[in-house]
């Protein structure tokens, strides 16, 4: 089976770069927009005939929260059009797809694990964006899969982890913000999980959540971060009011994982121990 991985230079396609290794059965074709432009109908078409695809996993995503509001075109073309296009394809070629979303298309007024059949309520250009790629996928291409994530990191790319230790250790004192609740997801677990899906006796289509188990806010990954990582600086905790942002984030955004470990079988690891694995690879 070749499987075609988009957006394949961030944090989700590396590690799917790496995961692959153990999933061998598959030949990979790993792209980001420099080999391949997904919001580019034709050349996806043409991309998909000519190597024969029968799996699309989408990691290509426009995910600058707060320059969303400014770059509007763009975010809706990478996270909806897009997306659109993969869906018209798969369809037409009849392919598989994986498609990563995210816990922004939800308001996170919640105040307890958020399940895939809970009412979506995206507040800012970028979740709004998210929301309508799934919903443009799911329409015209209902036996695809979408897999909503949380607060993702990685020892690829830029991302929390990485700045809390950067800013850690050239700063005394930080500021973050503990009135922000969700999961961490260390997007080597995800990059697994995908692949599991993939290899499952049965591709059973709808959506899906997956972050890491546990829960924490942004104070608690950081104090964690610096402790693992052995950073000395003092921390304070904030609320969100004392750090505005262009967007609102969501106020809890901790995701149900119950249906992807029913229906696929999967184990997922908890987040302490996955931060864990991820800052020794960045020692």
């Amino acid at each position: 089976m070749n499987i075609l991985v988009t957006g394949s230079n961030g944090q989700l396609g590396n590690e799917i770069r790496v995961a692959s290794e153990a999933y061998n059965l598959f030949n990979y074709l790993f792209t980001d927009v420099a080999e391949l432009d997904i919001c580019n109908k034709q050349a996806l078409e043409d991309f998909v005939r000519q190597h024969d695809i029968h799996t699309i996993v989408n990691c290509a995503a426009y995910t600058a929260v707060d320059k969303a509001e400014d770059d509007v075109d763009l975010c809706y073309r990478i996270n909806r059009d897009a997306v659109r296009n993969i869906a018209q394809v798969a369809v037409m070629h009849n392919l598989k797809v994986v498609h990563v979303s995210t816990d922004y298309v939800f308001d996170g007024t919640s105040c307890i694990p958020v399940t895939e059949n809970m009412p979506t309520a995206a507040l800012g250009v970028y979740g709004k964006s998210k929301l309508e790629g799934e919903n443009e996928l799911l329409a015209i291409c209902p036996t695809a899969v979408v897999v909503r994530t949380s607060w993702l990191y990685s020892s690829f790319g830029a991302n929390f982890v990485k700045t809390m230790i950067k800013l850690g250790s050239e700063r005394d004192v930080l500021n973050v913000i503990f009135d922000q609740v969700g999961t961490p997801t260390y997007a080597a677990d995800l990059a697994q999980a995908i692949l599991q899906m993939l290899s499952a006796k049965d591709f059973v289509p709808g959506v899906y959540h997956y972050s890491n188990e546990g829960v924490c806010s942004w104070y608690d990954f950081t104090i964690n971060i610096h402790r693992l990582a052995g950073v000395n600086c003092r921390v304070n905790p904030i609320e969100t009011k004392d750090y505005p942002t262009r967007t609102p984030r969501p106020h809890y955004s901790v995701l149900n994982k119950a249906k992807i470990k029913s229906v696929y079988g999967i184990e997922i690891p908890y987040w302490q121990d996955s931060l864990q694995i991820c800052i020794s690879k960045l020692k």
